[in-house]
């Protein structure tokens, strides 16, 4: 019975201390990600964008800046008869004029409006970077529950493995019983069944582990052959806080700080739409240079150069009252922002109630399958010793071997989903740690 246990033991020895280079840490799978993650990429990018676009000029407070120049040229037969009955013929007359210059547009007051768009550019930066923390935090996410649903069917896999260590060590036992005629063949072809079943599992199990290995690599971004090994224990923590994880929420969950950043948004807009019942006023400023010359006319040649400055003003009188139902959906929007918050706490608050009930639940569940583990433990320790004497049948053998089969793998799930548990409050809360 003692060599069926260390071989066990042997069993659960992590594959990855004996070939360290190819363990992939839950640490290591999170980094690789962050650096891969296409989804994490792209709205990395949209940040940038966004940051590009919080800008001074965008918003259409700076000046405008222009450049102008233009050149036309003709060149034409003309005859002219002039009131006086005289005639002008010329040919090949020339006509050449050239203008070129700067202008500059400036507007000054707009009813505040440009200086709240300013701030609505800067808001959608802040946006940018919260659907960033969004992307990272769900991707962890993800990547965890990749990383952690491989742990766990690796687990049940070396759970199989120690059912086939026993059914061997049961057939075995079966194959001398019959030789000495103490069982007979009927035993030893069951016992041969029960292996092969379990045989049968564990290929299915490596194709299960095969497909989560794919994913995860496809979450990592790389390469989707590769393959690793991961560490096969891991610890969850049972100390996490109700009134704690809901006060986090109030100030680190993603999907309520992106509802009151659309509230300000909104309000900004409200804004933008109430500067537009005053005045408009611009400053505009030029220096041109101008130069001509007519073959044919009362002026021959001319040049002409000068500074031009004025102001102009304007301000809407009536647009078919569109200004006043612009505002009137712009205050809907800022009073429907209000309500979304309070909709989202609610929501958020029934979540994480919810989780961490589960969280409860499933921590007591771990601790409850690690006592019947032990119990199955010593129950298959017994039951091996009485079927090595005959005492009792093959059947309640195989009973036995089941209870702790199913044991070990109730464990090993309570604990995966105290983990996932763990995760998923952590992922609510806006603060996902490792």
């Amino acid at each position: 019975m003692n060599k069926i246990f260390y071989l066990l033991a042997l069993l659960f020895i992590p594959v990855g201390s004996a070939f360290s280079q190819n363990v992939l840490t839950a640490h290591d799978a999170v980094a690789i990600a962050m650096e891969n993650n296409f989804d994490v990429l792209l709205t990395k990018k949209d940040v940038i964008i966004a940051k590009e676009n919080a800008t001074y000029g965008n918003a259409g407070i700076l000046p405008n800046l222009t450049a102008n120049f233009s050149q036309s040229n003709s060149n034409q037969n003309s005859k002219q008869t002039q009131s006086t009955g005289e005639v002008r013929e010329l040919e090949n007359a020339k006509n050449n004029s050239m203008n070129y210059g700067v202008s500059l547009g400036w507007t000054i007051f707009d009813g505040f409006g440009m200086f709240a768009r300013y701030e609505k550019l800067n808001q959608l930066k802040a946006r940018g970077d919260l659907e960033l923390k969004s992307i990272i935090l769900t991707t962890v996410g993800d990547v965890l529950n990749m990383y952690y649903t491989i742990v766990l069917e690796e687990n049940l896999l070396h759970t199989i493995d120690s059912s086939i260590v026993i059914s061997t060590d049961r057939l075995k036992t079966a194959e001398n019983r019959f030789q000495i005629g103490k069982a007979s063949k009927l035993e030893v072809l069951n016992v041969q069944v029960n292996l092969n079943a379990d045989q049968s599992l564990r290929l299915k199990k490596l194709e299960t582990i095969a497909n989560l290995k794919t994913e995860l690599n496809r979450l990592m971004a790389r390469d989707l052959t590769i393959d690793f090994e991961v560490q096969y224990e891991f610890q969850f923590n049972e100390n996490l806080e109700i009134n704690a994880l809901l006060e986090q929420a109030t100030n680190q969950n993603i999907e309520l700080q992106l509802i009151k950043l659309d509230k300000r948004l909104a309000e900004l807009e409200q804004k933008d739409v109430r500067s537009k019942r005053l005045p408009v006023v611009r400053l505009n400023s030029g220096y041109n240079f101008s130069s001509s010359e007519s073959s044919l006319g009362f002026v021959s040649q001319s040049n002409a150069r000068g500074l031009t400055y004025g102001v102009t003003a304007s301000m809407n009188i009536f647009d078919g009252f569109n200004q006043r139902r612009s505002e009137r959906v712009a205050k809907q929007m800022v009073e429907k922002a209000s309500i979304q918050i309070e909709r989202s706490k609610e929501l958020i608050n029934a979540t994480i109630l919810k989780a961490y009930q589960s969280y409860v639940t499933n921590i007591s569940l771990a601790k409850l399958e690690e006592r019947n583990e032990k119990i199955a433990k010593q129950n298959l320790n017994i039951t091996l010793d009485k079927y090595k004497i005959g005492t009792i049948s093959a059947v309640e053998f195989r009973d036995a071997q089941e209870n702790y089969v199913n044991a070990m793998s109730r464990l090993k799930e309570a604990s995966y989903q105290a983990k996932l548990s763990e995760i998923g409050l952590k992922e609510l809360v806006g603060n996902l740690d490792l």
